[in-house]
């Protein structure tokens, strides 16, 4: 299970880096929105499934390194990569692009890592944590996605850009960009809270019935 996880997020980041960032339109906000969903919903978390609890896993004895704190990172991370200027840069720029990219990386596996666990230790906290932390990344992903797609002028440049193929007006492909992390973020962080507290619940029914047993 650990190995597949992992080649699926290698597999997706190297088909996001290697494949839709060099080849797409990078003017594209709603590209740019693809990429970044893609990193920290989609490869971060399968990475973080294959990392965590082994001795690749970061977070594992850092109690400050907590699903909150780590939730917090993600916020900043995302928030300020999304002002204006700092989008201009990464779209003029290889290298703050490589950044930017970097950052979203380290900060969504240092989420998904802190919410599975760490090692064995506490995991059973710090998983009922990690529930809130993932709903609270779930909430500013889907505030920040509904004030870009609501947003009345663009914010990122004023001509057109073509993201896979489809011309878009600026206002409309920052609509799109909105919109997909709107979706994503909503449905992933839920779902992955929401798993994080299944699985809690679950154990915690298990244990009394496993002493009854016995």
């Amino acid at each position: 299970m650990r190995r597949i996880a992992l080649v699926f997020g290698l597999t997706l980041l190297l088909l996001l880096w290697g494949v839709l960032l060099p080849l797409a339109d990078r003017t594209s906000f709603s590209v740019h929105m693809i990429a970044h969903m893609g990193v920290v919903a989609g490869a971060a978390p399968l990475i973080a499934i294959a990392l965590s609890g082994t001795r690749f896993d970061f977070t594992a004895g850092h109690a400050w390194m907590t699903p909150l704190t780590a939730s917090l990172v993600e916020l900043f991370a995302v928030w300020i990569w999304h002002v204006p200027a700092m989008r201009a840069l990464s779209e003029s720029s290889v290298l703050f692009a490589a950044i930017e990219q970097a950052i979203f990386l380290g900060a969504g596996l240092a989420l998904w890592l802190s919410c599975l666990g760490g090692t064995s230790g506490g995991r059973e906290e710090r998983r009922l944590s990690g529930t809130f932390g993932l709903l609270f990344t779930s909430m500013h992903m889907t505030l920040l996605g509904a004030l870009l797609s609501l947003s009345p002028r663009p914010l990122y440049g004023g001509g057109e850009a073509s993201c896979l193929g489809v011309t878009l007006t600026a206002a409309a492909d920052q609509q799109v960009g909105g919109v997909v992390m709107l979706l994503v973020g909503a449905v992933v962080y839920l779902a992955g809270g929401i798993a994080l507290l299944v699985r809690t619940l679950g154990d915690n029914v298990a244990e009394p019935l496993g002493r009854k047993v016995l």
